[in-house]
């Protein structure tokens, strides 16, 4: 057999190896990168409809809000129209109790007019009795006075006498005019009063009757806004429960995602373990380089470093396979993909750009008090943890996470 035979022999070998098919359940490489990009498609298109979600959900909580305020402030307003109400209300009792005094003062007084008008007519009538029988049917006259008066003193005293008696009865009568007058005069104020009373009552109750209408009319108006919170708060509900399926099944899909890049990471590994002739897996050190990975750049790097799986921790250390710590290990993962990157946990709290751990990409370091990991997705990390266990996959949340740096 001839060199150009020999060597197209080796080269259709070597091929071979590439395209090996891999014990996970006759799957090849290629299958495993297509099944992973249709992961990642689902994962995206989940995401955009998490965002139209979000958008709704936040407009939602902004309306549920503006009603809010807006319901509190007709709340403030039916509070005031409440305490006017209510002064109202005392106030027409006030004068209510007011008349029925003014009524009663009414009454008495009225008692009394009529009375000195009795007395008055009385007394008049009495005066002029006396007038009549003086004058007109006494027996002694003006004549027979000035006649038989025996002296002038008897006569004067006779007049001064009769004048007296006139004097005496006008005196009387004028007393009881002016009694009369006085009642008249008082029983005409109290009525005066009765009346502003009563126009006072009237134009507050007027004025109630108005307050119960806008009472009315605010405490419909609030019911509305009730009613359209309680409405939008069921809104806000659908879209609630609708993120959280989302955020279950782009997990999901996540988890199954990472699954896949696990058997592509050993298919991998087998491929080149058949190439070199080998056979050995992580325990032999034959790991697949970053441009065996596809991807973005974070799960890339979420893929590469998973395979040192159950190398050692070495406190100090910066090799992948022979043994590094938590900084030191993330920090050679992220040299091999061209990135400068802090040598310690504490340099990595400030390192890229902060984001919230609900937000974490496969990539991501995750940072802790004195110790750091790389995020892989489904809530998990690949980190050195400690010399008994070396490089694990844990839970993120397995401590108090500090921060979460994107680097990349």
């Amino acid at each position: 057999m001839g060199r150009k035979a020999v060597r197209w022999i080796i080269i259709v070998t070597f091929m071979a190896c590439l395209l090996v098919v891999v014990p996970v359940g006759a799957t090849t490489i290629s299958e495993l990168q297509r099944q992973q990009r249709e992961l990642r498609q689902q994962q995206e298109e989940i995401r955009r409809q998490r965002a139209a979600e979000q958008n709704q959900l936040n407009e939602i909580s902004g309306n549920i809000s503006g009603l809010e305020n807006e319901a509190g402030g007709v709340l403030a307003e039916i509070e005031g129209l409440d305490e006017s109400l209510i002064m109202i209300m005392a106030s027409v009792d006030m004068i209510i109790a007011e008349i029925n005094i003014k009524e009663e003062d009414i009454i008495v007084t009225t008692a009394l007019y009529e009375q000195a008008i009795l007395i008055e007519e009385a007394q008049y009538e009495r005066m002029k009795l006396r007038i009549k029988h003086m004058y007109e049917t006494s027996d002694i006259s003006v004549l027979q006075v000035l006649v038989e008066s025996k002296s002038l003193s008897e006569m004067l005293s006779w007049l001064e006498y009769m004048e007296k008696v006139n004097e005496y009865d006008g005196l009387q009568l004028d007393a009881y005019i002016e009694a009369k007058e006085e009642k008249e005069a008082l029983k005409a104020q109290l009525e005066d009063e009765m009346a502003a009373l009563s126009a006072q009552q009237h134009e507050l109750e007027e004025e109630k009757q108005e307050l119960e209408r806008l009472l009315a009319e605010k405490r419909e108006l609030f019911e509305n806004y009730e009613a359209l919170i309680a409405i939008a708060r069921q809104q806000a509900a659908v879209f609630s429960a609708n993120i959280r399926n989302q955020n279950a099944r782009i997990n999901q899909l996540a988890q199954q995602e990472a699954q896949v890049k696990a058997q592509e990471i050993a298919a991998v590994q087998a491929a080149e373990a058949a190439r070199r002739g080998t056979g050995g897996g992580s325990a032999g050190g034959n790991y697949a380089p970053p441009s065996s990975f596809t991807g973005s750049t974070g799960e890339r790097i979420a893929a590469y470093a998973v395979q040192f799986v159950g190398n050692p921790y070495v406190a100090g250390g910066t090799s992948l396979t022979n043994g590094a710590d938590c900084s030191g290990f993330i920090w050679r993962i992220y040299r091999d993909f061209g990135y400068n990157v802090p040598r310690t946990s504490f340099a990595f709290r400030s390192a890229g750009t902060g984001v919230e751990y609900s937000e974490a990409r496969p990539g991501d370091v995750v940072c802790y008090a004195g110790h750091v990991g790389i995020f892989i997705g489904n809530g998990r990390i690949v980190h050195a943890s400690t010399e008994r266990t070396g490089i694990i996959i844990t839970n993120a949340n397995y401590r108090p996470i500090l921060a979460v740096r994107r680097l990349v």
